[in-house]
């Protein structure tokens, strides 16, 4: 491929455009929001001080992110637009660097097709409508992939402080974009580049490393309480890896033997299976795997996917003129039919765990002002934070100090024996609770929360949201209040439920 040839901008601006426009389609999500995202919107609306006292307890890993959407929302507090639109440009940045580095190995064609492939997965749909980093460390590792070949060609040192400052950005969004490093070392290997080369990027890496020192301290500190959910890569998990590898490497051996297709397998392959292999084999001892943790890998699959189109594209003059036009047409809808339901399914609120709206108008619909609440356990508080008119009317039984105060992310509780006797001097309590059958927490302050009620509350309703369950007690013996009066009581915060310019309830 010629320079002039790589200058020309479809690769860049074609994908940039189909990826932007996919992020905007239904970018609300139906006014939904998932707790990650709650998280996000409420501590980005913190003050710089309180945001800074956070990071010292937790989610480090984070902290520019939320510094990066804390200067989002003193801009423009747009609610959910906001919250999601800088993961809608990060896709559209990451979607024209996919195209930059295909059209530098294969050719024009070759990188606009692996720019609309990266826009139109629906991993990459999903996480541009994430109001969490995912996106933009993809979008950094991809530009930092890109400025790697070109240090890499030229074999010059003014390329790297480019590549340097581009992944020190990926890994201060989120470490483990640090793992983007390994896959770019078995890139330069496969590419046989010179030992100046190999100088210029182990000074560029150093310099990173150093740089994340502070950071990855701190956040070694808080890794129990970061990842301490997490469970080993199960099974399925291991075959899903496995299969997506397996893929990768079948395109890679279709391309081997053609003009830069050995430099497109050398490139894509190490980002596609190092990041996410080296990460759940980590896991087996230490868990700390999860899928959007290392997304940038898609960007490799992408890659040689679009290298594989193009070739294929190359071949059509073999084919007769109405059987061009019927694997054409073939092609397109059998696309169509494929990825038109995952975009639908990844714009809705089922795509994700929770949703803390619908949670929030359930509780406001069937809670009078002044009922106790539970959070059961207490981690789902963040179901009711960032929508403060509702959990404001509400007592808090179980809350010792706020989130804000205690610089965490939801707060933390009272003793056991404190949570039980503020709950026995209610008359009417609303708890927030996982659905049925999910594992429950065996802390004293969670068992003393479900043995208060248990003893001593009758359930009078039950409503099941998304991801949820609102349960209302009332004291055993005394009569409920109705639907309707509920209602009627709290007509004033339903009246006011959307702020100018807030959509979703999101306040």
């Amino acid at each position: 491929m010629t320079t002039a040839d790589r200058g020309r901008p479809a690769p860049v601006a074609v994908p940039a455009a189909v990826a932007s426009a996919l992020g905007l389609w239904g970018i609300d999500r139906r006014d939904s929001m998932w707790r990650d995202e709650s998280v996000t919107y409420q501590v980005a609306h913190r003050s710089v001080g309180e945001l800074w006292d956070l990071l010292g307890h937790i989610d480090a890993v984070h902290g520019l992110y939320y510094l990066l959407m804390h200067a989002v929302f003193a801009l423009w507090d747009g609610g959910l637009v906001a919250l999601r639109l800088p993961s809608v440009l990060a896709t559209a940045l990451a979607a024209a660097g996919v195209g930059a580095i295909g059209a530098r190995l294969y050719g024009r064609l070759a990188g606009t097709l692996a720019g609309l492939v990266f826009a139109v997965l629906p991993v990459t749909q999903h996480y541009a409508q994430e109001g969490r980093s995912y996106a933009l460390v993809t979008a950094a590792v991809t530009w930092a992939t890109y400025v790697l070949l070109r240090g890499a060609a030229t074999h010059r040192a003014r390329a790297w402080p480019a590549y340097a400052l581009l992944l020190a950005l990926a890994c201060r969004l989120h470490e483990f974009a640090a793992l983007a490093a390994v896959a770019h070392s078995l890139t330069l290997w496969r590419l046989g580049v010179p030992r100046r080369v190999w100088l210029y990027w182990s000074a560029a890496v150093t310099a990173v490393a150093s740089s994340l020192l502070p950071l990855a301290v701190t956040s070694a500190g808080q890794a129990e309480r970061q990842l301490g959910w997490l469970g080993r890569p199960g099974l399925s998990t291991w075959l899903q890896f496995l299969a997506v590898a397996a893929a990768g490497l079948l395109l890679g051996r279709f391309l081997a033997h053609r003009p830069g297709g050995a430099a497109v397998a050398a490139v894509s392959l190490p980002l596609l299976v190092a990041p996410a292999g080296l990460l759940m084999t980590v896991s087996l001892v230490e868990p700390w795997y999860v899928e959007r943790y290392v997304l940038y890998g898609v960007t490799g699959l992408a890659l040689l996917a679009g290298a594989a189109l193009s070739e294929a594209v190359r071949r059509r003059h073999r084919l007769a003129p109405v059987a061009r036009a019927l694997t054409a047409c073939g092609a397109v809808a059998l696309s169509v039919a494929v990825l038109l339901p995952w975009s639908l399914l990844v714009r809705s609120p089922e795509s994700r765990k929770d949703d803390v709206i619908a949670i929030a108008a359930a509780v406001e619909r069937s809670a009078h002002p002044g009922d106790g609440v539970l959070f059961m356990p207490a981690r789902r508080r963040e179901w009711l934070l960032s929508s403060p008119s509702v959990l404001d009317r509400l007592d808090d039984l179980a809350l010792a100090e706020s989130p804000s105060a205690s610089h965490t992310l939801q707060g933390t509780e009272s003793s056991a024996e404190d949570i039980r006797r503020r709950v026995l001097a209610a008359d009417r309590v609303i708890a927030l609770a996982d659905p049925p059958g999910q594992p429950l927490d065996s802390t004293p302050q969670e068992e003393a929360k479900r043995s208060a009620l248990n003893a001593h509350f009758e359930l009078s309703e039950r409503i099941g949201v998304h991801g949820a369950q609102v349960l209302v007690y009332t004291r055993t013996g005394r009569r409920a209040v109705t639907c309707e009066r509920a209602r009627m009581s709290l007509y004033p915060v339903i009246r006011n439920r959307n702020p100018p310019g807030v959509k979703g309830g999101v306040v």
